[in-house]
Order: structure tokens, then sequence, then C-alpha cells
């Protein structure tokens, strides 16, 4: 969209999260794009998100110098700064103004989609605010394998993320003990045991369980069974690696056909 005579045509529209009026061309409007990037096999990656981060004016990365091993292998050399929770309320105004003044950038996280517990949502709200056009790409994530994986009822579940560490947590297992879908939650190797512990105490020993380690990677494992089972077996075998717990909804039952013909 432009003036007849083709040259840029400016509206002006406000910023919530700037706090201003802000000029946008909206004949050449720039994007900010989510890119996801691998959960641990480098191949795990699309050609639309390579032709992305080849072509756009700035990458954000959560960490540099792990998104740069990524980078280097794919012969991407776009200018990368950093973008994390650390500084994510500091910097997201100033990402926004770059994008209204034509700059495209795209974000990406250590590993898979941004937002989902990492950062981007932030900076996802500045842009929408502010009339910034979101690109989401689709691509990795590692609760998708790990609940399709896990055998259990897929047509209904819910995304917990980490859990609190401290303030609210029984509060939180409480709840969940009454939810009926089947949940997925992130967790620490390092609190792993605890947290199926809980589960153990709050849940009933045999709420039905998947632990997802190392997704997509050379020591991929899922092991199936009862929270309490689950519990011994890890209280004995340390843990490594990135860990996705899928638990059963309250009231399933293995037999059952839940999901939809």
């Amino acid at each position: 969209m432009g003036s007849p005579d083709g040259a840029p045509f400016f509206v002006v529209g406000k910023c919530v999260s700037l706090q201003k009026y802000c000029f946008i061309d909206i004949g050449n409007m720039a994007k900010l794009y989510l890119v996801p990037t691998p959960i641990g096999n480098m191949e795990d990656i699309t050609l639309r998100a390579l032709r992305v981060l080849k072509e756009v004016d700035l990458i954000l990365a959560e960490d540099t110098r792990t998104s740069s091993v990524l980078l280097k292998k794919y012969e991407i050399s776009t200018h990368m700064e950093s973008h994390h929770k650390f500084n994510e309320h500091k910097t997201a105004a100033g990402v926004c103004e770059k994008i209204l003044s034509g700059m495209n950038v795209a974000l990406i996280s250590d590993a898979g989609t941004p937002g989902i517990s990492d950062p981007g949502f932030l900076l996802v709200r500045t842009c929408v605010e502010a009339g910034v056009e979101v690109e989401t790409l689709p691509g990795a994530t590692a609760f998708v394998p790990a609940l399709v994986t896990s055998g259990f009822p897929c047509d209904r579940f819910c995304f917990e993320g980490f859990l609190p560490v401290k303030k609210g947590r029984q509060t939180k297992f409480k709840q969940l003990a009454l939810e009926e879908r089947t949940m997925i939650i992130y967790e620490s190797p390092y609190r792993l045991v605890k947290t199926l512990g809980q589960m153990v105490e709050f849940f009933g020993p045999g709420r039905m369980a998947a632990v997802c380690r190392e997704i997509s990677k050379m020591h991929e494992e899922c092991r199936r069974g009862t929270v309490e089972e689950l519990h011994k077996w890890y209280s004995s075998h340390e843990p490594k690696g990135e860990i996705v717990m899928i638990v059963s909804g309250a009231g399933y039952e293995g037999g059952e056909q839940s999901e939809e013909e």
C-alpha cells in the first residue's frame, strides 16, 4: 500500500508500550519473526527458518554464544544481539522502534519456539501494541513430540511449563490433582525426583506419567509408569538432560478410548 504516485505512505500510530506516537511506513512495513530452532538435532530446522534468518536485518538471540553454533553451521552471517529474560524489559521498546524504522528482526531462543518457556511474550506484546506485524514460523518445540510419544490422550491437554519452585508450589499441585486433561510439565533434572515425590503425595501413587528426556538427541528416552514407579526409578538412576513430563489427567484409565474417532 502506498500513495498514488508511489511514494511511501505513512500513518501515525500510538504505541502503548513506547508511550509515544510513531510514524509507520505501511507501504514497506517490516516484521518481527519468531523462528523456532532445533531442540537437539541440528537437522530439525526448516528451510524457511534458514531463509528468514539469512534475510532479516537483525537476529535477537537468548544466548549469542549458543546460537552462533547453529548460524555458523548453516553459514548465516546476520548480525546478532542478545535478548533474554534479564534484559527484555529494557530492550523490547528499542527493538520495536527498530522494526518501525524498517528493520526486519528475527527472535530465536537457545532451543525450540520463542515464547514457550523462553523470552518472547513481552516483545510480541510490545510489537502488537505498536501495530507491528508479528509472524511466527512453525517448527521445533519439545512438548509436542513428548505428548504424542507418551501414549496419553492428545485431544485435550494443558501446558504448565515450569512449576513454581517455592511460592505457590503446593497450591499448584492441589489444583493439578483435579485436572482432567493430560498435563505437560517442563522440569529440571535436579528437581525431577522431588517433583515426582510430590506427585505421589498430591496425585496418588497410581497416577500414570511419562518422563521424556533428551528429545531428538542421541540418548533420547521416554520412560512410562506410575508416578510412584518413576519416583523409585529416578531416585536410584540420576536423571540428566532436558526433561518433559507428561502426566495423565484425573480419572484417566489406560484401557479406555479417549481420543475422538
